[in-house]
């Protein structure tokens, strides 16, 4: 594996992790987030089309590894939808009158 399979698949996990974060409404980690999102997106939505008996949609093939597209944006979403329900938001503040 080259340095160049190794960027393009963190590229591709990044679009992808941030697609999924966008389709969940749930930002998190910036760059580094969306990377992890995406590969852990990658993982589970590669091992919920095996268990379904489906294959992979809009396969990447970089440097002999094939990346399922849809099936990481799928996982990552779930994985945002999780992760949303269970961290959940920052609640804020806002007061409509200064205090004087």
């Amino acid at each position: 594996m080259t340095i160049e399979t190794i960027l393009l698949l963190l590229l591709a996990t990044g679009i992808c992790g941030a697609i999924g974060q966008a389709i969940t409404g749930n930002w998190s980690g910036g760059i580094l987030g969306s990377i992890v999102i995406g590969f852990l997106g990658w993982l589970f939505g590669a091992w919920l089309a095996g268990r379904l008996g489906l294959g992979e949609l809009l396969p990447l093939n970089v440097g002999g590894w094939s990346f399922p597209i849809l099936w990481s944006i799928i996982g990552s979403s779930l994985i945002g939808l999780l992760l949303s329900l269970f961290v959940g938001r920052e609640r804020v503040i806002v007061r409509r009158y200064p205090d004087y």
